[in-house]
């Protein structure tokens, strides 16, 4: 008996050993937006590849099965905090790369396949909010300028203060519209890319987390479920929100993100997706329920966490936005409440890498996995080799 047939417990089969777990030239860990379409521009590149996709979850366990659906690229004072941090120059380039990554994504799924809606994205600004409101208004223009110089879309953002009336919100001050934006299905996402991924003999084992790698002369040891040992010639970590797990030194850590769904509410007027507070409040209508998440600037060292519950803190204030702000005196009843984890660090970069010989990673997409995602998974095929 061979080293390699020893890593492998005795209650597989020899057909479940063969098919599924050796001879692998790629082994992807996450079976998310960025782990599929990594697999699938790998296998496009090398058509006779055996290709095994590994998730710990049932469905995706990070946040492309748990996002809100939001085809966008950022809300004006979303990219004026950012350059706090980044040059107006680094900022527009990470816009740009988002935009060309919605496009692929719509190429490679198809906007019927996707449920894509070119619905529009609105920032809302409060009574207390003036000042930011302001400060956005004087970026206007600049940042229109520049999205035209880099993606050639014009208009991109426009005052629309005339429009809160229709929507019905209450406390809103002003709006600020990105016509560019749009919504998808997130589970129609998903659903297309693991079908596409199994038409090109793609294989994707769930209930798989692995809990070590090791890169060999030759090859890469993956050790999952606590009792069974599988070897590569490459391995790709696509985890994202959960890359700290493997990838110790990288600068990426957990970031969870708490979503609640009402029942259907009559005559509901919200359509678009909807922004607040630099991005960390967002909603939608899905089938004429609301939908809402955020809160993570409320505790966010109880959100720097892989445990995927919800808490009273957040709930509450979502509900309180709900009451107050998107449709005051208007009856409803929440219908579910969720959380997902997202990938965030000290930039919104993206890390795109080689780990070690044998081993590369993508991760810490900043919450706009949707965006990124399929031009993240071209790009770590082209490192892949």
């Amino acid at each position: 008996m061979t080293d390699e047939n020893r890593a492998f417990p005795p209650s597989l089969s020899y057909w479940e050993i063969s098919e599924y777990l050796t001879n692998l030239d790629l082994v992807v860990i996450g079976s998310g937006i960025v782990g599929l379409t990594s697999a699938i521009f790998y296998r496009k590149l090398h058509p006779n590849a055996k290709v095994l996709v590994l998730e710990k979850g049932i469905l995706p366990a990070g946040a492309s099965t748990k996002n809100a659906g939001f085809a966008c690229f950022g809300s004006l004072s979303e990219l004026l905090a950012d350059m706090n941090l980044e040059s107006e120059e680094a900022v527009f380039n990470l816009v740009k790369q988002r935009v060309d990554g919605l496009n692929s994504l719509r190429k490679l799924i198809g906007d019927e396949k996707l449920k894509y809606d070119n619905c529009g994205g609105y920032e809302l600004f409060l009574e207390g909010d003036e000042e930011l409101f302001q400060r956005c208004v004087s970026f206007l223009d600049p940042a229109n300028k520049n999205v035209l110089k880099t993606l050639g879309l014009k208009s991109t953002y426009s005052v629309c203060d005339d429009s809160i009336l229709k929507f019905g919100f209450g406390s809103v001050k002003h709006l600020i519209l990105n016509r560019h934006e749009g919504s998808i299905d997130t589970a129609a996402m998903m659903s297309s890319l693991v079908s596409l991924a199994q038409s090109l003999g793609i294989r994707i084992l769930n209930g798989c987390h692995v809990s070590s790698w090791s890169d060999l002369n030759d090859s890469v040891r993956v050790e999952l479920n606590g009792n069974l040992e599988v070897r590569c010639k490459r391995l790709h970590v696509a985890t994202n929100g959960f890359a700290k797990e493997l990838l110790t030194t990288e600068d990426v850590a957990p970031a969870r993100a708490q979503v609640l769904i009402t029942k259907p509410i009559e005559g509901l007027k919200v359509r678009g997706t909807f922004h607040m507070e630099e991005g960390f409040y967002y909603f939608r209508n899905v089938d004429n329920r609301l939908l809402l998440g955020g809160g993570r600037n409320l505790d966010k060292t109880g959100e720097t966490t892989t445990e995927l519950k919800t808490t009273e803190l957040i709930q509450n204030k979502l509900e309180s936005l709900l009451e107050n702000v998107i449709f005051p005196e208007t009856p409803f009843e929440i219908e579910h409440r969720w959380s997902g984890v997202m990938g965030v660090g000290q930039s919104k970069a993206p890390i795109v890498k080689q780990v070690s010989d044998h081993v590369t990673c993508a991760v810490r997409m900043g919450g706009m996995g949707v965006a990124l995602g399929t031009s993240i998974g071209r790009q770590s095929a082209d490192l892949i080799g």
